[in-house]
């Protein structure tokens, strides 16, 4: 299928761009040079300028050289966001090391499998985890541990140093290490493992540069150069928060305005002191703000541009968040393998309710079919979304055999079930694996949770297939009420009758007071699916 969708591209948006033969540290570098004196990062009350964030990025890199630490060796995070895990993070890839990125919520044996894949030797760890780490630590390769807390103490033993301490041993200043951008790995970002073992995706330095200037050039018109600031509540460690929150706005010169995690008052409070421009989030941070009963009265006007990534907007959702606060939502689309980001809808242009939108400068994608993935299907036909772009992974470390199934011919093949219409939006309608089959129909979640999340008692709501012996499946619902709301299943299920197809109405409903997430704010689908079945 031609690129139909690059005539909604405005003249000032290449809808090719070239990569720079550049490590990503280059971007802190350049933003240095431009503004140096400009506040980088914000951090309860407390403001770093870009030309100090670049002396302690310095220290670090020039302390992890002196520690005989060699090109290529993967060093682990394990940070809430904070100013340390940028300083780290860009420290490391100075260094030519390979940033391994931990969730803190990972229990021991999450966070052993982790550490021995990757073979890490150096982890930087929020001190209150030190005893999950210590529970494992012999069973791993790590030496090295570096502490962070927020109380200034200065806690070292024989094994741990105190972050603060760790740049102090810096004695010169950094080796420069030579770059093949295209080859050499910058981050191991491990998925969620919702398909088996957890599998790091091996993003180069040029995966990340490439992602940044994607994103860039398409939200060009939406950014000032150097006034930027970028509430940051999305964790750092997961590849959103990281290109979105992170390395964009240190591309463009932005203030991050760093939260540890999303709480809503202390959200709401922040946004109301520090006037954010940009906020990137997922669906259940608007689910929160929306539900807050005095969401107006914090000034959400500040926020130009909403982006929302990492799990399907439910569109009655999209709908209600705008009417309300008045700032516009972006959905866009993405995975860990693609840096990640692919497809978002425009700014520039026409936006489309339950659409992820259109690729990103640089970006192909078709739909195939489901069976074999060598047939391109015609706009409003349902297949598997296969991409391509300089933004795709190198592939699965230490995995061939999944990196041979996920990339082949040049394309990545997504898992991802979607339709595209016939100016090139993306419809995502599920994934694979999520896919319920009831009575040989093909259910797919998304379209049950839409009708569900216009039922005005319905806070959250998730579908799954558990087994039945008559119809092979059946859906079930999952439901959070709102606060004060009342609604029993009999009537949840009248309202589904009333809006969906017979075979797709579910005939179990469960409500509980909250459902599993990730620490992003995703919910676990499979999670919840393991308690049921």
């Amino acid at each position: 299928m031609d690129k139909v969708w690059l005539k909604h591209y405005p003249d000032y948006i290449r809808k090719e761009i070239s990569i720079p033969d550049e490590p990503i540290t280059e971007i802190l570098k350049k933003s240095i040079t431009h503004y140096g004196d400009n506040p980088a990062l914000y951090f309860y009350g407390n403001e770093m300028t870009y030309k100090r964030l670049g002396e302690l990025v310095d220290s670090f890199t020039a302390a992890l050289q002196q520690e005989a630490f060699e090109q290529g060796e993967r060093v682990a995070i394990m940070l809430p966001n904070c100013p340390q895990y940028v300083i780290s993070y860009y420290g490391i890839l100075q260094a030519g090391g390979i940033v391994t990125q931990l969730n803190p919520m990972l229990v021991e044996k999450e966070l052993e499998y982790i550490l021995n894949d990757s073979d890490a030797e150096t982890i930087i760890i929020y001190e209150h985890l030190l005893p999950v780490l210590r529970s494992i630590i012999e069973n791993t390769s790590v030496k090295r541990i570096i502490t962070v807390n927020f109380e200034g103490k200065d806690t070292r033993d024989s094994v741990a140093i105190e972050f603060n301490s760790f740049l102090k041993r810096a004695k010169q200043l950094p080796v420069e290490v030579a770059f093949n951008p295209s080859e050499d790995i910058a981050v191991l970002q491990y998925t969620g493992g919702t398909t088996g073992r957890s599998k790091g995706a091996m993003l180069t330095h040029r995966n990340l540069f490439a992602n940044v200037l994607q994103t860039y050039e398409y939200f060009r018109d939406t950014m000032e150069l150097g006034k930027e600031r970028t509430l940051t509540a999305i964790p750092l460690f997961h590849v959103y928060g990281m290109t979105s929150a992170m390395n964009l706005s240190i591309f463009i010169g932005a203030k991050s305005i760093l939260l540890p995690k999303f709480e809503i008052q202390e959200v709401l409070q922040t946004i109301k002191e520090t006037k954010p421009t940009s906020f990137p989030g997922v669906p259940t941070m608007y689910i929160a703000l929306i539900n807050h009963p005095d969401v107006e009265a914090y000034g959400l006007d500040s926020i130009r541009t909403c982006n929302s990534g990492s799990a399907p907007m439910p569109v009655e959702l999209l709908k209600k968040f705008q009417e309300k606060t008045g700032a516009k939502i972006l959905e866009g689309y993405g995975l860990t393998e693609t840096s990640p980001t692919t497809h978002c809808n425009p700014s520039f242009g026409n936006r489309k309710p339950g659409s992820v939108g259109i690729g990103v400068p640089s970006t192909d994608y078709k739909i195939v079919d489901l069976e074999e993935g060598s047939k391109e299907l015609p706009p409003g036909e349902i297949g598997e979304v296969i991409i391509k772009g300089p933004q795709v992974m190198k592939g699965y470390w230490n995995m061939p055999e999944e990196t041979e199934n996920a990339l082949r011919d040049g394309w990545l093949y997504t898992g991802d079930i979607a339709y595209m219409d016939e100016e090139g939006y993306l419809f995502i309608v599920d994934r694979k694996k999520d896919l319920i089959i009831a009575s040989g129909y093909n259910v797919y979640p998304r379209d049950v949770e839409e009708v569900i999340y216009q039922h005005p008692a319905v806070q959250e709501a998730v579908a799954i297939g558990v087994p039945d012996s008559y119809r092979g499946e059946t859906v079930k619902a999952v439901i959070v009420l709102k606060d004060g709301m009342k609604c029993d299943e009999e009537e949840l299920i009248a309202f589904c009758k009333k809006n969906l197809s017979a075979y797709k109405v579910p005939r179990i409903i469960e409500f509980r007071k909250e459902l599993p997430k990730t620490a992003v704010g995703k919910i676990l689908r499979r999670q919840i699916r393991e308690e049921t079945v």
